[in-house]
């Protein structure tokens, strides 16, 4: 923990904000609004969890080792099929992947903020992690955005655009946090059960009170 919080206290002015929500609330399309109006950098941990996994990288050698040369694709890189066959029904063995990637996503992460810090060109950093609250993301942000959605409208969304079925749809609902947790964990809500427009109405009035 201690060092998250020394590299929160890197100095400069910009403002650190991570959003979570559930699946189908529309995080995506508010980073995408707030990526078009703001000066900000926005980091997708699911993206670096990907970036890390590459060849030469942080996290490779140590997956390789873990997981066999099995999981590697004619190219050398990791396949993602064959590694998710490897770990599929294994608890130990899951546990052990996310031991090595989840760390070294924050390291990464932590990295991006000391160099924007000492850049002090950006006015906003907002952090987007599935598991923002679970793996303490809280501890080096400056606040939380509950990006919130009701559940039908996140179960119609889900259905409607990724194509998944209700049996999919109900266990990714029940393994998510509940909403008093989301909105225990964060200062901010924004709904996004409506249009988009009232959600971009919602995301300026708050970062406006900032600029």
């Amino acid at each position: 923990m201690t060092v998250w919080k020394a590299a929160g206290d890197a100095g400069g002015s910009m403002r650190i904000i991570g959003i979570t929500g559930g699946a189908g609330a529309g995080k995506t399309k508010a980073l995408a609004y707030i990526k078009s109006k703001y000066h900000c950098e926005v980091i997708l941990a699911d993206e670096v969890a990907h970036k890390i996994k590459e060849p030469g990288e942080k996290c490779y050698d140590s997956l390789v080792d873990l997981l066999g040369k099995d999981v590697l694709a004619p190219d050398g890189k990791i396949d993602k099929g064959k590694m998710a066959e490897k770990i599929f029904g294994d608890i130990s063995l899951l546990g052990k992947v996310n031991g090595l990637i989840h760390p070294m996503v924050k390291e990464y992460i932590l990295e991006e903020i000391r160099r924007l810090k000492e850049e002090g060109k950006t006015d906003f950093l907002f952090i987007e992690a599935a598991l923002l609250i679970e793996c303490g993301y809280e501890d080096i942000v400056d606040e939380l955005w509950y990006v919130h959605a009701k559940e039908e409208v996140r179960r119609r969304r889900l259905k409607t655009f990724r194509k998944y079925t209700e049996e999919k749809i109900a266990g990714i609902l029940n393994s998510q946090l509940t909403e008093e947790e989301f909105r225990g964990h964060c200062k901010t809500v924004i709904d996004n059960s409506g249009s988009l427009a009232d959600t971009y109405r919602q995301i300026d009035r708050k970062l406006e009170e900032y600029l």
